[in-house]
């Protein structure tokens, strides 16, 4: 095979069509989070530069998203706590309102499962930390989802908070952003949401939803709260803040 090429998406808007393909990463419930079905496209359309593609041999097997937002100012000094939801929703505002950014967060990089395990991942984080420098931003966010985690019911500040023994994350996402500069500033506890019918529910995950508590669904970070009187089930993700300096 030939070397894999890494591009952004104002260079090839050729394979613009092809950067919803998640090859199947994402569990189904993860696709319904009703502010990334809004906006995520208006990302690839007005920030291309900020859009990353890996190819090989023509064939994509890695994609990336980043964001450009205005940070610091009095009426945004921290980051959010409804993290990738909100940071998507100050891009897109800053951008319609002609307000000037000075950071960027990823927003995606997702690898195509044949490529995972070779590095693809560092080098996608390491060319968009350059498509954000080009663009004189100071700093590079991430709402980084610890897709290692597998007990639902941890709280994900103390996940994110544990280390093996040479003190990177135990989780392998998070590790990737460490080991390339990154620095875990906080939780972001309403992250994403995710709320439908139960019947929705049943649909995306097999389950039968049949009783009011929690749900633990495979993919999910935390528990689904399913309510049957209501007719109702919640998923509300955490994520984690990481910064990178640029």
């Amino acid at each position: 095979m030939s070397e894999i090429v890494i591009t952004t998406l104002a260079e090839r808007p050729d394979v613009a069509e092809y950067l919803g393909n998640n090859w199947k990463v994402w569990p189904r419930f993860m696709l319904e989070d009703l502010v990334a079905a809004a906006l995520i496209g208006q990302v690839t359309q007005n920030f291309a530069d900020q859009c990353l593609v890996a190819t090989q041999d023509g064939e994509l097997v890695a994609h990336a998203r980043s964001i450009p937002f205005a940070f610091g100012s009095d009426d945004r000094t921290e980051l959010p706590s409804r993290g990738w939801d909100q940071v998507l929703q100050w891009g897109i505002e800053d951008h319609r309102r002609g307000r000037e950014a000075n950071v960027s967060s990823a927003l995606e990089i997702m690898i195509k499962p044949t490529h995972l395990g070779g590095g693809l991942s560092y080098k996608m984080l390491g060319a968009m930390r350059d498509a954000v420098k080009a663009k004189g931003h100071t700093a590079l966010y991430a709402p980084v989802r610890p897709n290692g985690k597998t007990d639902a019911h941890l709280p994900m500040s103390q996940y994110a908070a544990m280390t093996r023994d040479d003190g990177l994350p135990v989780d392998p996402w998070l590790r990737v952003h460490v080991r390339a500069g990154g620095t875990i500033i906080k939780v972001a506890p309403t992250s994403m949401v995710v709320a439908a019918s139960l019947a929705e529910w049943r649909e995306w995950t097999g389950l039968p939803f049949d009783s009011t508590g929690d749900v633990v669904v495979p993919g999910a970070l935390v528990p689904v709260v399913a309510d049957v009187d209501h007719d109702r089930a919640i998923y509300v993700e955490p994520n984690v803040w990481v910064r990178h300096d640029v």
